[in-house]
């Protein structure tokens, strides 16, 4: 017997105390002040207010619920105020956590990227943001130290080359993450390209979709090393091939780390690439009907499809959104490398080639993106990628020019062939820019790939190492080799130092698991390097022929993991 719509299989066994704020079953009246404030207006219309009002009078005349909520709406959050401790992140109320600054995060779906979009972000990093420009893990780029009066001359500077912040932060369908091959790898399943651009069109400053539950994290990708790690997405399509040898994508829904966090689940169904469009809004549907809209903790897609399950939540998009049933479809291949982040020199269809370079921990600026720009124009055809690796792809080399690139590139600091340190190492914006970080992440990690190279100049496993502010996840803590979430720790004095709590042996793909947690283990920022080099040597002394550092970790001593 088929659980009735919008009723999950849990509330067979006990009922909740009260409704989860699920607008499907009637609860539209607001049940926290978020929802309240998105009632009482749409996050879009914010916009005419920054151009009319605000960026005219100053950063003291925005309204606290925009400036704390709908801002995010266009890519805006007030950034931390500096010399706050990580001790007062949770003490402080958010106007004494505020600067009178701005992030602003752009948000370029799949990753795409010409060169007078590069060049017009860098003149905005470099005139409007002193410099700063981060690449994110989510193919985003953000700047940092924006006024409000500048806003306006920012967005229309954007808008000329195609961007926009639209939609970049809020409880809204974000960025569409996509492979930053699409269309040019020899191996790909398909082309999503023009998928990413219709969902785009159909989603994003839609205000049918502008008031969610929460934020909604959607990767579209027919790469066969399934760059976009579907598996911890709220809605994933990945593509595949069925069984009459059609082309199209398998359906994920539910993933997400943060506190709690939740794999994607496959639905089962085969999603034609005509079909993309109307599943996509199906589910944002669902997401917005049917989520949860009490707790905030609660309010992402994984607590709705964890207590539905797979079953439930096909049967209502089938029969409530799409009106019809979606054909059984085959699960994707396993990614091919053990190396996601497409860095290196590789062909493309067409003879030329691609090469992916690697910043240290996404921290560009606006000189080193027009360095990029400048780059790519002499030896490429003047497209560029961004991955959610926090790394960048120039597409289009000739043969005969790649040797130049790569030297340019590496030049740069910017490598080609990094080490395994300096490729797989990600941090997130840390204490120097977020209210909510308790701890310094990005100089931190950069400092560790260095220690690192030089201790271990011989290691050349593949081995992730994610570095995050605080319990958040934003650098993906629960699925990297080596996580760190950002915490205060006591050190040797007794004194509380700004440290780590440590994941090990997370992982994506064949095997997706998170990272095991062993019990009390702990490291002060200060000892980080030497608990990474000792753990990693564990590691390349004792593994098996073949054998990951995830599959070691499970099978380690408690003893060689601390």
């Amino acid at each position: 017997m088929s659980t009735p719509a919008g009723r999950t299989p849990a509330s067979r066994h006990h009922r909740r105390p009260r409704g989860e704020g699920q607008w499907a079953l009637g609860y539209r009246e607001p049940l926290n002040k978020n929802e309240e404030n998105k009632k009482n207006d749409d996050g879009l219309n914010v916009r005419q207010r920054i151009i009319d009002v605000y960026s005219k009078r100053g950063f003291d005349s925005i309204d606290p619920a925009d400036l704390r909520g709908r801002m995010r709406w266009y890519g805006l959050y007030t950034q931390r105020k500096p010399g706050i401790d990580g001790g007062k992140t949770a003490i402080l109320e958010p106007e004494e956590l505020d600067d009178r600054y701005f992030m602003l995060r752009v948000r370029i779906d799949g990753g795409q990227l010409d060169l007078a979009q590069l060049r017009t972000i860098a003149d905005i990093a470099n005139e409007y943001a002193r410099g700063t420009a981060d690449l994110t893990d989510r193919q985003n780029i953000q700047l940092h130290w924006i006024e409000i009066e500048s806003v306006p001359d920012i967005w229309e500077r954007l808008e000329a080359v195609g961007l926009s912040t639209t939609e970049a932060c809020g409880d809204t369908p974000r960025v569409i993450l996509g492979c930053p091959l699409a269309g040019i790898d020899t191996e790909e399943v398909l082309d999503a390209t023009e998928q990413i651009r219709e969902l785009k069109e159909r989603v994003v400053g839609n205000p049918a979709y502008s008031n969610l539950p929460r934020k909604f994290k959607t990767a579209l990708s027919g790469c066969p090393a399934h760059c976009t790690v579907h598996e911890i997405n709220d809605v994933a399509f990945v593509g595949v091939v069925n069984e009459h040898g059609e082309a199209g994508y398998d359906l994920w829904v539910g993933g997400g780390l943060s506190t709690n966090p939740m794999l994607a689940k496959r639905l089962g169904v085969f999603v034609r690439p005509d079909r993309v469009g109307d599943v996509h809004e199906g589910v944002t549907g669902i997401f917005r009907d049917y989520g949860y809209r009490r707790l905030r903790h609660r309010a992402r897609l994984k607590f709705l499809v964890n207590d539905w399950g797979v079953e439930k939540f096909r049967e209502v998009l089938e029969l409530e959104y799409l009106k019809e049933p979606l054909p059984d479809g085959p699960a994707p291949e396993p990614p091919r490398g053990s190396r996601r982040d497409h860095v290196g020199v590789f062909p493309q269809k067409d003879g030329t080639f691609y090469v992916g370079f690697a910043p240290k921990v996404g921290r560009v600026d606006g000189d080193k993106l027009h360095q990029i720009a400048d780059i790519a124009e002499r030896h490429g055809s003047g497209r560029v990628r961004t991955t959610i690796e926090q790394k960048m792809v120039v597409l289009d080399v000739a043969p005969d020019q790649v040797d130049s690139i790569v030297a340019e590139l590496e030049a740069a600091d910017l490598r080609v062939r990094p080490s395994t340190f300096r490729r797989q190492t990600m941090a997130c914006t840390g204490i120097e820019f977020c209210k909510l970080a308790i701890v310094e992440t990005k100089t931190r990690a950069a400092d560790l790939i260095d220690e690192l190279e030089r201790r271990l100049p011989s290691f050349d496993e593949p081995l992730t190492i994610n570095v995050n502010g605080c319990p958040n996840a934003c650098a993906r803590t629960q699925t990297a080799d080596i996580g760190l979430k950002g915490q205060l720790v006591v050190d040797e004095n007794g004194e509380q130092v700004e440290g780590f709590q440590i994941h090990l042996g997370g992982s994506l793909g064949v095997d997706s698991g998170f990272g095991r947690k062993v019990r009390g283990l702990k490291t002060t920022a200060k000892a980080l390097p030497d608990y990474v080099a000792r753990v990693v040597s564990h590691y390349d002394d004792q593994k098996k022929e073949g054998e990951s550092f995830a599959d070691w970790v499970q099978r380690a001593d408690e003893a060689d993991l601390k």
